[in-house]
């Protein structure tokens, strides 16, 4: 990445939906958030069997590795740090991207759909909840009580821009674990679940080609990474996956990783750089944020109130037309579903 200069970096159009001072830009701006927080988010989700039916059927994490990484990241970040506008043009393209992952169910029977409430809500509560957890791991540690609140607030009005209910959102951590609790008895860890989580796993599928000089420590910073990540799932996880981490690597890991990123973090440009390698579509996502650059509307609204503004409808609400034409073509057709909604997100999140 060339070096970025602050005039160089587009502004948003406003604040978003959370803004400078909230909790989100202080969890989600830390360096653990796109590194260990996201990995151990995808990982986790492909225990869902309804998700990872959806994930083995597009096939998009194998194909693309590391574009489908760079565009879900982006997607993560715009929704934390994107002006509103965006955020609701990017939420509104997700529900059609997400029309082509539906199915029938490869083990047990059933079908899955990527826009079903229930799988939206596994998505947004594992990735909340890992972000935050590698933030207190690996970061400056716990929220205050009054921090956490907002952040499960917060949690809930993400999840107006995606199709499950923000009054399923638990509002504490107690309630967090309370619905990871219910969860638990419906996970699985089947073949196409172990052979994603492993895939997920290998941070240097998603890294830029580099030189052969190189490759030994981008190897070592890959493998750092999947340590990391491991430390951070329970152990009934990790048995239920297949995959090993000894308890003495578990624990060697913490400090380094917390001086890495504790260094990192005191050079916002350095920060970009690093992000850059990962995912290059988020810099300038975040990079108004980090440079203190402000929108050209100093502004926070809520989703509801963007949403009449700028004409979208609530993402359960929409393209239900496009939705039941795809369900026929997969259901009753016995057609593949129709690309077009992957096609319109590349203006938004970035080329396949």
């Amino acid at each position: 990445m060339a070096k970025l200069k602050r005039d160089e970096v587009e502004p948003h159009e406003d604040y978003g939906f959370f803004g400078p001072g909230s909790v989100v830009w202080k969890v989600w701006s830390y360096p653990t958030a796109p590194t260990v927080g996201f990995q151990r988010s995808v990982v986790v989700e492909e225990l869902d069997p309804p998700l990872v039916a959806a994930v083995h059927g597009t096939q998009g994490i194998y194909r693309r590795s590391r574009t489908r990484y760079d565009r879900t990241l982006r997607y993560f970040a715009m929704v934390a740090f994107a002006g509103s506008r965006e955020v609701c043009k990017a939420a509104d393209v997700l529900v059609k991207v997400h029309s082509k992952a539906i199915g029938r169910l490869p083990y047990g029977g059933g079908t899955y759909d990527a826009n079903d409430p229930a799988s939206q809500l596994w998505i947004q509560l594992t990735g909340w909840h890992s972000i935050l957890y590698a933030y207190e791991k690996y970061g400056p540690g716990k929220l205050t009580a009054q921090e956490e609140q907002e952040y499960w607030e917060a949690c809930a009005i993400a999840a107006e821009l995606q199709t499950c209910s923000p009054k399923d959102i638990p509002r504490s951590r107690d309630g967090v674990r309370a619905y990871f609790a219910r969860m638990r008895p419906h996970l699985s860890a089947s073949p196409i679940a172990r052979q994603a989580m492993n895939h997920l796993l290998r941070s240097e599928l998603v890294l830029p080609p580099t030189p052969r000089w190189a490759k030994p420590a981008s190897l070592v910073v890959a493998r750092a990474q999947r340590i990391a990540t491991l430390a951070t799932m329970p152990r009934w996880m990790r048995e239920m996956a297949g995959i090993r981490q000894s308890r003495l690597l578990d624990t060697l890991i913490v400090p380094v990783m917390k001086t890495a990123f504790a260094l990192v973090h005191l050079n916002p440009k350095a920060e970009l750089r690093l992000l850059a390698r990962l995912s290059p579509s988020t810099v300038p996502v975040i990079a108004p944020m980090k440079l203190g650059i402000p929108p050209r509307n100093e502004e926070v609204l809520t989703p509801a109130e963007a949403r009449a503004r700028y004409g979208y409808a609530k993402p359960a609400e929409a393209h239900l037309e496009f939705r039941a034409r795809q369900a026929t073509r997969v259901f009753g057709d016995g057609e593949a579903p129709s690309e077009q909604g992957l096609i319109e997100s590349q203006e938004i999140l970035g080329p396949l």
